[in-house]
C-alpha cells in the first residue's frame, strides 16, 4: 500500500534529511554525545559547544542575542513558562493577562490554569479574518495588565497578526508582549527587535526539526523575570532545569539555519502549490474558504464543503493525510473552536478540513490530492 500524500505540515513536519544527519552525529560513542553540563572533561565541553552553536543559530533567525534563548521541550512548555512563569514572578506589578479565544491550546489551557490561581484573563475575540486588531487590544488594556499573549500565525487558519502594531499597543501601557511563533518560523520574517517582542515561543518540529525540543526567547534588556516551572540544577540561567538533549538541540539549530537560508524560497514555491490546489477545486460548488488568503501564510488552507460531513470526508480521503483542525484538538467531534471563534456557522465548521503544505510537497501530489478530493466529494454528495 502506498503511503498517503502528506498534507498535514501544520501538525508536524518530517525531519529534513540534513537535520537528521546532524542529529546522528550527536548520539553514539563515536560522536559528540556527552552531557553539556559535564565541564570536567573534553566530551562535555564539546557537547556544550554544540548546544551554544545551536543557540546562536536559533537566535540569528529571530534577530536575538544567543543569551536570550532558553531551551525547552517544545513550544507548549515555552508557552507555559512564558505565561505562568511571568505572571507568578510579576504578581506585584498586576494580575491581568490578555489573550485571544483562538490561540493554541497550549496558551488557552495555560491561561485558564492562571485563572484558577486567581489571575484575571481577558479573552479577545478575533475578526472574521482570524486576526486581533490593535484597536481591539487597546480597548482591553488596563492599568494592571502585565502580559499580552497573541500568536504570530494561527495554526488552523494560517492568518498572520500584525505583531508590530500589537506590540506598540502593549508597550504604550508598559506591559510585556508574548508571541507563540510555532507556526511562523521560516514562513514570515521574525525580528524580535523590529517587531517589539519580549517573549517568543519556538518549536523544532514545525520547521523540519525534531520533536521534543523548543525554545523560549526571553528579552534581556530590560531584564524579564520568570519563575521557573522545572527545578533541579539551575540550568538555562535558572529558568529551566534538566539535562539538555544535545542531539535534539543540534537538530533544531540546523533546522533554524536552513529556515533562515531557504525559508523565503520555500514559501514562494509553496504559495504556487497552494494556488494550484485551490485552482483545482475552484469549479466545485459549495466550497468555502475559511482562510482569508490575503492575510495568511500560503502553507495553510482551511476549507469547508457543503453537503458532506467533515469526518466522513476525512475517512473517504484515505490516500491523503489531512486533519479537521489542530492536532491537539483532533480527538474531539465538536467543531473547531477556532472556526467558531471567527464566526463560521457550526454546520459549516463541522465540514471543515485543514490542508497544509510543506518543503517536500510536490506538484504531482497536489494534482493527485485534488483528484481524490473531487472524487470523494462527488461520491459523498451523490
Amino acid at each position: 500500500m502506498n503511503a498517503p500524500i502528506y498534507l498535514d505540515y501544520a501538525a508536524t513536519t518530517p525531519v529534513d534529511p540534513r537535520v537528521a544527519e546532524v542529529m546522528a552525529r550527536h548520539l553514539t560513542l563515536d560522536g559528540i554525545f556527552a552531557n553539556p553540563a559535564s565541564r570536567s572533561h573534553m566530551p562535555g565541553w564539546q557537547a556544550e559547544q554544540v548546544v551554544e552553536g545551536a543557540r546562536r543559530q536559533v537566535a540569528d533567525l529571530i534577530g536575538a542575542d544567543p543569551r536570550e534563548i532558553v531551551w525547552t521541550s517544545g513550544a507548549t512548555e515555552a508557552d507555559n513558562l512564558a505565561l505562568i512563569g511571568f505572571m507568578r514572578a510579576n504578581r506585584a506589578r498586576g494580575g491581568h493577562l490578555i489573550t485571544s479565544t483562538i490561540e493554541h491550546k497550549a496558551v488557552i489551557d495555560t491561561a485558564r490554569a492562571l485563572e484558577a490561581e486567581g489571575f484575571e484573563v481577558t479573552w479577545l475575540e478575533p475578526g472574521h479574518d482570524g486576526r486581533i486588531t490593535p484597536a481591539h487590544l487597546a480597548a482591553a488594556m488596563r492599568d494592571d495588565t502585565v502580559l499580552v499573549s497573541l500568536m504570530a500565525v494561527n495554526n488552523e487558519l494560517g492568518t498572520i497578526n500584525d505583531l508590530a502594531a500589537l506590540s506598540a499597543v502593549v508597550h504604550a501601557r508598559d506591559a510585556i508582549f508574548h508571541v507563540d511563533a510555532a507556526q511562523a518560523v521560516g514562513r514570515i520574517p521574525l525580528d524580535v527587535i523590529d517587531l517589539g517582542i519580549d517573549l517568543m515561543s519556538l518549536s523544532g518540529h514545525k520547521v523540519y526539526g525534531p520533536k521534543g525540543v523548543g525554545a523560549l526567547y526571553v528579552k534581556r534588556s530590560p531584564d524579564i523575570r520568570l519563575e521557573a516551572l522545572i527545578h533541579g540544577g539551575g540550568h538555562e540561567r535558572g529558568m529551566r532545569s534538566g539535562t539538555l538533549p544535545t542531539h535534539q538541540i543540534a537538530g533544531m539549530g540546523e533546522a533554524f539555519a536552513l529556515a533562515e537560508r531557504e525559508g523565503e524560497a520555500d514559501q514562494a514555491r509553496i504559495a504556487a502549490l497552494a494556488e494550484r490546489f485551490l485552482a483545482g477545486l475552484d469549479d466545485l460548488e459549495g466550497i468555502h474558504r475559511n482562510t482569508d488568503v490575503t492575510v495568511a501564510v500560503p502553507n495553510i488552507v482551511n476549507l469547508s464543503f457543503d453537503g458532506v460531513d467533515g469526518e466522513s470526508l476525512l475517512m473517504a480521503l484515505r490516500g491523503i493525510a489531512v486533519s479537521t483542525g489542530s492536532a491537539c484538538n483532533s480527538a474531539s467531534v465538536e467543531p473547531s473552536y477556532v472556526l467558531r471563534g471567527i464566526g463560521v456557522p457550526r454546520s459549516r465548521a463541522l465540514t471543515a478540513l485543514r490542508f497544509s503544505f510543506g518543503r517536500f510537497t510536490t506538484e504531482a501530489e497536489i494534482d493527485a490530492a485534488v483528484a481524490e478530493i473531487r472524487h470523494a466529494i462527488t461520491t459523498l454528495r451523490g
